[in-house]
């Protein structure tokens, strides 16, 4: 089992082919990548402007994640700051730890967690603020 759980991170597995055919015609469709490149673009500004003074945060390259350092002033690992960043603002992250697997000298992941900026401009607007402020609270 562990040799499929391998293969299965690093290879993924196929479409059933009704998915295929609909990628097919989504993958033709330009246009609403234009479009969804300029909402992130927005959402990326907006939310990294309210962030920036109270945490390190920059553009990532590519992606609609952001990544969060948890600062070791904090004294959280990236586990207990999602968890209470839920529980006192109903904010979910994903900490970065489970996003990575442990190496022979640390998990890459861990300390930081990751932000999906999907949801619409004014919901990542508010997460923000409520992130800012649980971060102010510390």
């Amino acid at each position: 089992m562990s040799g499929f759980l391998k293969y299965r991170t690093y290879h993924g597995c196929a479409l059933p082919y009704h998915h295929q055919y609909a990628s097919i015609k989504a993958w033709q469709d330009e246009q609403h990548v234009i479009e969804n490149r300029k909402r992130y673009a927005e959402k990326f500004a907006a939310v990294i402007q309210i962030l920036s003074p109270v945490i390190d945060v920059a553009l990532p390259n590519a992606t609609f994640y952001l990544w969060l350092k948890v600062p070791p002033e904090y004294q959280q690992d990236d586990t207990v700051f999602a968890r209470n960043l839920f529980e006192q603002q109903n904010i979910t992250v994903l900490p970065g730890q489970f996003l990575s697997r442990q190496t022979d000298n640390d998990n890459p992941g861990a300390q930081h967690v990751r932000i999906a900026l999907v949801a619409p401009i004014e919901e990542c607007i508010d997460a923000a603020n409520r992130i800012k402020h649980y971060l102010q609270a510390l």
